[in-house]
């Protein structure tokens, strides 16, 4: 389990930022020795808030159906076709301009 308590140096350092006003007393308080810093235990915190992210229906199995049925994909995908091409070397710059052309019709209007 783990606990945590407030730091009252970091309590004091942060009075000078504006909140609301009965935040500043309490921490004043708790700066002051006054009042007792409150203990925070994260676990049970944790444990609590998983009661409520999940809805009762979700863990039955009819949950686990229609959760299936919501996330499950409407249409068939098709695993794509591996296609290789290899281009020759030339070394002519011309011929990346005509491979770049049939990709961009715009790169044609813009070296003529």
């Amino acid at each position: 389990m783990s606990e945590s308590t407030i730091n009252t140096n970091d309590v004091a350092a942060n009075l000078a930022e504006e909140k609301p006003y009965d935040a500043q007393l309490i921490a004043e308080d708790i700066a002051e020795g006054e009042v007792k810093a409150p203990k925070v235990d994260f676990d049970a915190d944790y444990e609590a808030a998983q009661q409520y992210s999940v809805s009762s229906i979700d863990r039955t199995e009819e949950g686990a159906k229609a959760a299936e049925a919501a996330t499950a994909p409407k249409f068939e995908l098709k695993q794509p076709e591996e296609q290789r091409t290899e281009a020759e070397s030339t070394g002519d710059p011309s011929d990346f301009m005509e491979m770049a052309k049939e990709v961009n019709p715009l790169i044609e209007k813009q070296t003529d």
